[in-house]
């Protein structure tokens, strides 16, 4: 599994406007947005916009001002538009119980922002805990007692739990922060 970023949440923001590392951290610290979510730090958000940079997934350009210390504005490139769908568009998500909570969180502000229907990713993200929840099942079955099998418990009572907030997710797919 690889490792949980901010990469293409931060390509999102840059896709819905382009900005500058300001108005990305602020998008971070805004629990509206992101701040709920995600606990970045400037510094971190930096280094990702130098790493993103050097990948060729976002170009910067440099503001000058008379008033203001000079700012570097970013955009999406061809490439990170690319990045930006394939995770938005990713047929099979992560089932993992803090990639759903970060990620897939992240995929539907993010898809909200940009005016792209978020049902068919709520839909894929429930399909894949399904088949997580459907093997972890299969496999308690067969399980001795012991640690391993209360350890797969766990994970399959929180998947459960998922699977109902997700239900939620798909009644109201626009209005999700208003669900009570």
């Amino acid at each position: 599994m690889s490792t949980l970023t901010p990469d293409e949440t931060i390509l999102g923001l840059i896709a819905i406007q382009t900005s500058h590392g300001y108005e990305l951290i602020e998008a971070f610290r805004d629990v509206s947005a992101l701040g709920e979510i995600w606990k970045m730090s400037t510094s971190q958000i930096y280094a990702v916009l130098k790493r993103l940079e050097r990948q060729g997934l976002i170009t910067g350009r440099i503001e000058e001002s008379e008033t203001a210390p000079n700012r570097t504005e970013y955009c999406l490139t061809a490439t990170g538009k690319r990045r930006l769908d394939d995770w938005l568009y990713d047929p099979q998500p992560s089932a993992s119980i803090r990639r759903v909570r970060v990620e897939f969180l992240s995929r539907l502000y993010i898809a909200r922002q940009l005016n792209i229907p978020t049902i068919p990713i709520v839909l894929r993200q429930r399909a894949t805990c399904e088949t997580e929840r459907d093997r972890l099942r299969d496999l308690l079955e067969h399980q001795p007692p012991g640690m391993g099998y209360l350890a797969h418990e766990l994970v399959l009572a929180q998947l459960e739990a998922v699977l109902r907030w997700i239900a939620r997710c798909e009644l109201v797919p626009k209005d999700i922060e208003d669900i009570t």
